[in-house]
């Protein structure tokens, strides 16, 4: 999973050219990217669903001679980015998925999707999910995945919301945090963190928010999907994006990996902290108490062949995401220690998304 320089990929190919794996198969159906809080082409400048070099983890190598492209999936393979709000509710954004993904299905002449969602956007194609099966009658999404999403809440949201000390103003905060991209039109930076909390926030503004009633309403249910599998990150703090440095220093650290079956500490989240906040329990916005989804996935390296997906045998399976077991909220098992960002190609990070996405694709493939 640490990247290796070109000359060294060069050695190593030479020298045990029949180590070295083919491609990801080809997944039978396209695989839909949908991106995060701020995300829309790119996040805090950086293209989004990218390498560090801005290359698209889905291009394939399908013209002569391009290298520009991810050399570690299959030449045919199909899949496409949404963009939606880069600050709104699930509810908004993952309706404007499902129309992406219905437009996109209709261009491609498929009758099924497999939907990938990093961070909010994990919320986004639960919505998304639920909206296509509607409008057809049936189940339209075989494989759903979910990467480092707060599928409880994250402390960080009601931290901001709540103007605690060193936040003057929310928009102001998540500028700092992600970059400007919330002065687009259609951008409510409020609607984003009321989702992101766990419980309803106000209760006097007229609408039911955060990820709890969002869950009831959005759950994980094999009417929408055939599988529902999640990625958990969390890292120590060796090369922490400066972003989340700059969160976690000057604003908040948090402690998420205890167990509460709802927000008993009230820090925004589902769950509770376990009292030790620098222990290897979140990855800078999310604890890995709220990111279990479905499967909780492996992410296996492997130096001379193409890095793998495996089911998690430990943690089973969260189907009510407002009731995950204690082992699920506080297991460290599979956890890809890397931060927030380093899973969608921010730098400064080792982490070789290429590869990651590509074991992906392969992982669908074999289930969709």
């Amino acid at each position: 999973m640490r990247k290796l320089s070109t000359i060294s990929l060069l050695v190593l190919a030479l020298a045990a050219p029949a180590m070295v794996s083919a491609a990801a198969a080809k997944t039978t159906y396209p695989v839909v990217f949908a991106h995060g809080m701020a995300g829309f082409d790119d996040l805090l400048g950086y293209d989004y669903w990218g390498d560090d070099y801005g290359v698209f983890v889905g291009d394939p190598c399908d013209a002569l001679l391009e290298v520009t492209c991810n050399g570690n999936i299959n030449s045919g393979q199909k899949a496409f980015q949404t963009q939606t709000y880069p600050f709104q509710s699930s509810e908004v954004r993952g309706l404007d998925v499902a129309n992406q993904v219905e437009a996109y299905m209709t261009s491609q002449g498929v009758s099924y999707i497999n939907l990938v969602g990093h961070s909010q956007g994990g919320l986004d194609i639960r919505k998304a999910a639920k909206v296509l099966y509607q409008r057809k009658g049936r189940q339209v999404v075989r494989v759903l995945i979910s990467i480092s999403s707060p599928h409880r809440g994250s402390p960080v949201a009601k931290y901001i919301l709540d103007l605690k000390p060193g936040v003057t103003n929310v928009v102001a905060a998540l500028a700092t945090i992600f970059g400007n991209s919330i002065y687009r039109s259609g951008n409510d930076a409020f609607a984003g963190a009321k989702q992101l909390v766990y419980n309803d926030y106000s209760a006097t503004d007229g609408l039911t928010t955060g990820a709890k009633a969002f869950n009831v309403n959005n759950p994980v249910s094999s009417t929408y999907a055939a599988y529902y599998g999640s990625f958990v990150t969390a890292q120590t703090g060796v090369s922490v994006n400066p972003a989340l440095f700059i969160l976690r220093n000057g604003f908040f650290n948090i402690d998420g990996n205890g167990y509460c079956v709802d927000d008993c500490d009230n820090d925004g989240a589902g769950g509770k902290g376990n009292g030790t906040a620098t222990d290897l329990d979140d990855d800078g916005l999310v604890g890995i108490n709220s990111q279990q989804m479905g499967y909780r996935l492996k992410y296996n390296g492997c130096t001379l062949c193409l890095d793998y997906i495996t089911q998690d045998s430990t943690t089973g399976n969260v189907t009510n995401l407002n009731a995950p077991t204690s082992l699920q909220m506080t297991s460290a098992s599979s956890v890809i220690n890397q931060d927030h960002l380093d899973v969608v190609g921010v730098p400064p990070d080792t982490f070789d998304e290429m590869e990651f996405y590509a074991a992906i694709f392969n992982f669908i493939a074999a289930k969709d």
